[in-house]
């Protein structure tokens, strides 16, 4: 087949077999049912030939000198739009101007011909950019003849262009007027194009307005007017007037605006009753005015009459007491010069019931506060009447927030959570009655609760929008938030710098790509919620650009600069640096600084310098890099602009004065040959000015009187001239040391540690320089407490200016002082005055030296201290204060003792025991008492309250107490001889009659001590010292003592061993007169020590388990020995030391302090 087509399609497919041009022409489609035929609109099938230039001989265009000239393109016909081109063979377009131009037609124009415009090579090139074209018409070749005839008669150039010289005349277009028709909303193009010499101007101009319309564009050199989408109000005539010295002409355009092709009323599909009547309007708005043409199924309506249809003469269509044939689909066509309109409308005459074309049970979801629609489109004749109502509820649905529509659809404004539910839509005519059901469900709306806010970050950083939202919860996973910037979605996949996270964008490395706006955008399948924030990015702005130097003028010069980019931070000052390659290239300084809104600035410069210049913007972000640097600019040498400043003038010795000044920096000097002149004189004697021509920044003059008053002056010189008249500064000669001391030097007033002192003042004669100040140097001489004087250290204060009276502190009470006072000046200081002697008076004390509480006893203690180190007098005595401080809220009330100055030591005794004391002691002179120095100690308990023993295991030691009451609590401490660190044990139980102390260390002697918890001082109630015994001994011993066979065969052989020992006893005692009760007190019995089964067969100190037990058992006991002494176990001394700690000292006395504790048991019994 020639033609493919689709099924049921109105579309047809023509292969491209070589032979499209055969298909070339108009076409319709026409669409046919048995309710009628539908037609569209003609459609035009061209197929273009690719366009070409004829291939042709153009004999070269000669004419001569300022004749005009065109050159004809006609170009070939092709597919809109068609561009021209006229350029060279090389591709190198001609430049047009207002005496050469291209016309709209592609013609090429000269006003008036030049030498200079002979060619070989003029092309015209045709593109048609549809069909990606350009073709290329035969090179032409024009020849510009000058009139050589004037030039061998020996006229002039001037007489040769009169003769040339001609007034305009028109080449486009032709004739004094023309009519341009186009349709509202097209583009107007109005062109005039003159030949002429000179060269005319085009000028245009709307007849009856003083100027053209806004819109209107006039281009080409004036040549062609524009009007882009023209209207109503562009109608009118136009004039173009071209003119030049020698006359003018002119040419009018009368340009319409016509309307387009447009229904004002289009014909409208209807389904009518049968024996209705049937209107068919067609009303077409157009200029000029269309023809209509009505057809019914594709053709002409005279094709296919009927008796009840009649055409009106406004053109509408009547059709009375319609029958089913009358169906059909009616066309109007209207058609003027602009184009053709066509539509069809299908008119069905029948009666049928109700046909609802939605959707049986549907389900829609709604919004809280928002509306939904719920469709029910009916098909029926007649019309049906239709209702909406719920499910729950019998009647219609009805109030404000709800509207049925014609064509049925149901909405709801503003839902409620109670409209959600099943409702029914009724449609009904006089041919039956239908309904279907819908489902509406109400979610709760989404809303963004926490929207992005506005950045303004600087570039590189990193940056956060976080956006989150509430939204129903039914939804799930079916809710997501989305970022779009400038309407476009953002995805972290395909830019790894976007992080998007739960509600999060986080764009790493900003740069000024990402600034925008960015929308978040909360979404679920039947709502959004949208919130936008703005990313601006910050940074330094760009380098100037374009600087140049202008307006040259010696030594001054003009920068200007364009601004670069100031990335959304506005510039607030430019800096203008300089470089000079003569004395220090390279390196960059700053001239001056200008307001960010001036672009230019006028510089002042030094003499003789070689200068670049460069210019960097500031905004508030900071400096931006600096411009590229200007061309260099050197200045011509002049005279300095300056002297010397900071001129500085000493006098180090007596006769002379040094003069020092900063110099010229080398790019001040203007020139080469620098140099200084001084100048100097004594004031007020009317002597000549002394001068000196030096190279360097200093000077000295010599042999001047001692500090006299001088006039100097320094001017700078070089090669081209002086600098201005220097400025006169007056300055002393050299200063020497005064040479009179302060006199009348006295003592006003004083207290113990204060006194003051005044003086006269020393004649300025006697000064020999200005006068810094005076200065007093004092020494202590003695204690009034020692006859023997000798010279303490010497202190010295410095007062400034013209003071005569001062007040010395920090002196020391009840001590005899000598001081001296002394003026002096820069060179340094005068004769001292002289020396006075001064007595202080006496003053409290300080505090007591080294007060300490020894010999701590239950009721006893004693205080010892010495004298404070600063007596400050003579002292009369001590109070001692004391007080009860145990740890309550409430203290005792203290009590106050006198004592005498030659004491040094005091015994407290009707102390409480067992309490804590704070003890304060102030020392006294006649004028008071000084500060008070503190200590706090507490009592020991009972001697006999307690006993204690100390036994050495396998795994530690123990305490195995001798009675059973035992503090409330108490702690052991522990510290190992020669480290000094005490470690506290776990609070001892009272219960208990023994306390285990583990971890020790093998062969290490340890100092034990049982203390009191409640105690803050080092008082103990037991203390000893003991030694653990070697590894290598106690690993063979323990690994032995830990097997249960060898622990059970010891306490089988004590036990046995015991019961022996007490048969003899008994045995040997049988005969014996003496009391039973004696001997038991001398032989206490070992179950009342407190040992139970684990210690009882443990190692004894000497480390021999079986024989140390048998020899304290079977030893003689000593008429003053207690079985359970603690002599026995190397505690040889029971009192305690002076700072309170209970010490053995193992010095053979193990026999009297048995004794002292056993007495102190018998005594709490």
């Amino acid at each position: 087949p020639r033609l493919i087509t689709l099924h049921d399609s109105g579309t047809f497919i023509i292969p491209n077999n070589g032979n499209l041009t055969e298909f070339q022409g108009n076409y319709r489609c026409f669409a046919t049912n048995k309710l009628g035929t539908a037609m569209s609109e003609e459609i035009e099938f061209i197929v273009p030939n690719i366009p070409k230039f004829p291939k042709e001989i153009i004999d070269p265009i000669e004419v001569m000198e300022g004749q005009s000239v065109i050159l004809e393109c006609n170009p070939p016909k092709g597919i809109p739009p068609l561009q021209i081109y006229w350029m060279t063979l090389s591709l190198q377009h001609i430049e047009q101007d207002e005496r050469v131009s291209v016309g709209l037609n592609g013609n090429l124009y000269f006003s008036n011909a030049i030498e200079t415009d002979s060619r070989r090579d003029y092309c015209c090139f045709a593109a048609f950019p549809r069909i990606r074209t350009i073709v290329q018409k035969t090179a032409m070749s024009v020849v510009v003849k000058s009139n050589k005839l004037m030039k061998d008669s020996g006229s002039g150039r001037g007489y040769a262009n009169s003769l040339l010289e001609r007034k305009p005349s028109l080449l486009t277009p032709t004739g004094k007027e023309s009519h341009t028709y186009l349709v509202k909303g097209e583009d107007l193009q109005l062109e005039c194009i003159a030949e002429g010499f000179p060269t005319p101007k085009v000028e245009w101009v709307k007849i009856g307005f003083h100027k053209l319309p806004e819109r209107a564009v006039v281009e080409s050199h004036g040549k062609l007017l524009t009007i882009e989408m023209v209207n109503e109000e562009d109608e009118g005539k136009y004039m173009c007037r071209v003119k030049n010295p020698h006359g003018e002409v002119v040419h009018y355009f009368h340009v319409s605006v016509e309307e387009p092709l447009e229904f004002e009323i289009e014909p409208q599909s209807q389904l009518v009753t049968i024996g209705a009547d049937v209107v068919i309007k067609c009303v077409v708005k157009a200029n000029p005015q269309p023809s209509v043409v009505w057809r019914v199924n594709g053709r002409l309506l005279n094709e296919v009459p009927t008796s009840n249809r009649k055409v009106l003469k406004d053109g509408t269509i009547s059709i009375h007491n319609a029958k089913p044939e009358n169906s059909a689909v009616y066309q109007c066509e209207a058609t003027n010069r602009h184009g053709t309109i066509l539509v069809n409308a299908n008119i069905m005459i029948m009666n049928i019931q109700p046909l609802i074309l939605t959707e049986n049970n549907l389900q829609y979801m709604a919004v809280e506060g928002k509306g939904v629609v719920m469709h029910c489109k009916v098909f029926s004749s007649p019309t049906s009447s239709i209702t909406w109502s719920k499910t729950d509820s019998a009647n219609s649905v009805e109030g404000e927030r709800f509207s049925v529509y014609k064509n049925g659809s149901l909405e709801i404004h503003n839902v409620m959570k109670e409209d959600m539910g099943e409702y029914s839509c009724f449609a009904q005519n006089t041919e039956g009655k239908v309904a279907i059901a819908a489902t509406l469900e109400v979610k709760d709306p989404t809303r963004i609760v926490d929207p992005p806010h506005d950045l303004r970050v600087l570039v590189g950083t990193t940056i956060q929008f976080s956006c989150q939202a509430e939204f129903d919860p039914s939804f799930g996973d079916d809710f997501e938030i989305l970022w779009e910037k400038d309407g476009m979605a953002l995805n972290g996949s395909e830019n790894a710098r976007y992080i998007l996270d739960d509600g999060v964008l986080e764009i790493i490395n900003v740069s000024f790509g990402d600034q925008g706006f960015y929308v978040c955008v909360a979404r679920t399948p039947v709502d959004q919620d949208m919130a936008v924030a703005q990313l601006s990015v910050v940074d330094v702005p760009d380098p100037p650009e374009d600087v140049v130097l202008s307006e040259h003028n010696g030594r001054s010069v003009k920068l200007q600069w364009i601004p670069g980019d100031d990335h959304n931070s506005s510039i607030t000052k430019f800096v203008i640096e300089f470089e000079e390659s003569q004395h220090e290239p390279g390196s960059w300084r700053e001239m001056m600084r200008v307001p960010g809104n001036h672009h230019f600035a006028l510089l002042n410069l030094h003499g003789h310098v070689d200068y670049r210049f460069r210019v960097s913007a500031t905004n508030e972000v900071g400096r931006g890099r600096p411009s590229q640097a200007t061309e260099g600019y050197k200045t011509p040498a002049s005279a300095p602009d300056k002297n010397p400043e900071n001129i500085k003038i000493e006098g180090h010795l007596p006769h002379e004065m040094d003069l020092n000044w900063e110099p010229l920096s080398p790019i001040e000097h203007n020139g080469p040959g620098l140099e200084y002149k001084v100048s100097y004189r004594r004031q007020g004697t009317g002597e000549d000015w002394t001068e000196h021509m030096v190279k360097r920044h200093s000077f000295v003059v010599k042999n001047t009187p001692t500090f006299v008053l001088y006039e100097i002056k320094i001017q700078a010189k070089n090669h081209a001239g002086w600098g201005p008249d220097p400025e006169i500064i007056t300055a002393y000669s050299g200063e020497d040391f005064p040479s009179a001391a302060p006199e009348n030097v006295a003592i006003d007033g004083m207290n113990n540690t204060m006194v003051k002192v005044r003086w006269d003042h020393v004649h300025k004669d006697k000064l020999n320089g200005h006068l810094g100040g005076y200065r007093i140097s004092f020494w202590r001489l003695r204690s009034l407490l020692n006859s023997k004087k000798t010279h303490g250290d010497k202190h010295t204060l410095t007062f400034s200016g013209e003071r005569n009276h001062t007040v010395i502190t920090g002196l020391k009470p009840f001590s005899e002082y000598s001081l001296i006072v002394m003026a002096f000046n820069s060179r340094g200081n005068g004769p001292g005055s002289h020396p006075i002697s001064f007595q202080t008076p006496e003053g409290v004390p300080g505090q007591v030296s080294a007060l300490s509480v020894t010999n701590l006893q239950n009721h006893k203690i004693t205080l010892t201290w010495s004298p404070p180190v600063d007596a400050n007098g003579l002292i009369i005595g001590y109070i001692l204060q004391y007080q009860l401080i145990n740890d309550t809220e409430e203290l005792g009330s203290p009590t106050t003792l006198n004592i005498s100055a030659d004491s040094s030591k005091l015994h407290l005794q009707d102390l409480e025991a067992m309490s804590k004391y704070k003890f304060y002691l102030r020392c006294c002179t006649r004028v008071g008492c000084g500060p008070a120095v503190s200590e706090e100690r507490t009592t020991v308990a009972e001697a006999s309250e307690y006993g204690w023993q100390l036994f050495r295991g396998k795994s530690g030691s123990q305490f195995p107490p001798r009675k059973t009451t035992v503090p409330p609590v108490a702690n052991a401490t522990l510290s190992s001889i020669g480290e000094g660190n005490w470690k506290i044990s776990d609070a001892l139980n009272s219960s208990k009659t023994f306390h285990i102390i583990e971890g020790l260390e093998p062969g290490t002697e340890y100092t034990v001590r049982l203390m009191t918890k409640s105690w803050v001082d080092n008082s103990s109630i037991f203390e000893d010292v003991i030694r653990t015994s070697a590894k290598g001994l106690a690993s063979i011993h323990g690994g032995i003592s830990n097997q249960g066979w060898f622990i059970g065969l010891m306490c089988a052989i004590a036990l046995l061993t015991l019961i022996v020992l007490i048969a003899c006893f008994v045995n040997r005692n049988k005969g014996g007169k003496y009391s039973v009760k004696e001997k038991e007190d001398l032989h206490p019995d070992l179950e009342s020590q407190g040992i139970n089964d684990d210690t009882f067969c443990e190692y004894s100190d000497d480390e021999k388990p079986l024989k140390s037990s048998q020899h304290s058992l079977n030893g003689d006991l000593k008429g003053g020995d207690s079985g359970d002494s603690m002599v026995d176990y190397g505690d040889e001394d029971a009192h305690f030391n002076e700072d309170g700690s209970f010490i053995g000292e193992y010095s053979g006395r193990k026999e009297r302090v048995s004794m002292e504790i056993k007495g102190n048991n018998q005594s709490t019994a």
